[in-house]
């Protein structure tokens, strides 16, 4: 039950994180904040296959999605950090 809480908790942050992100980049054109926000959307849907994995699918391994997921994710923001000015 706890772990139902705890996952969709992270979900929820991340999801929101990217909201938010995508807002400030709308209103600014800010460029990192696009590269952010691309970063925790892909970090969001990490989370969701991290919640399908435990919670829906436990005797499926979903690791080599999550962790593709996750470094598909991070792979914006870090272009954005060497690129961007």
């Amino acid at each position: 039950m706890i772990q139902t809480i705890i996952y969709g908790l992270c979900g929820l942050t991340s999801l929101l994180s990217a909201v938010l992100l995508w807002r400030g980049y709308r209103a600014s054109r800010y460029r990192l904040l696009m590269w952010s926000a691309l970063c925790f959307t892909g970090l969001t849907l990490s989370n969701i296959a991290l919640m399908m994995d435990k919670l829906f699918f436990p005797n499926v391994d979903l690791l080599p999605l999550r962790l593709g997921c996750a470094l598909v994710a991070l792979l914006p923001l870090l272009y954005g950090l060497i690129t961007d000015e």
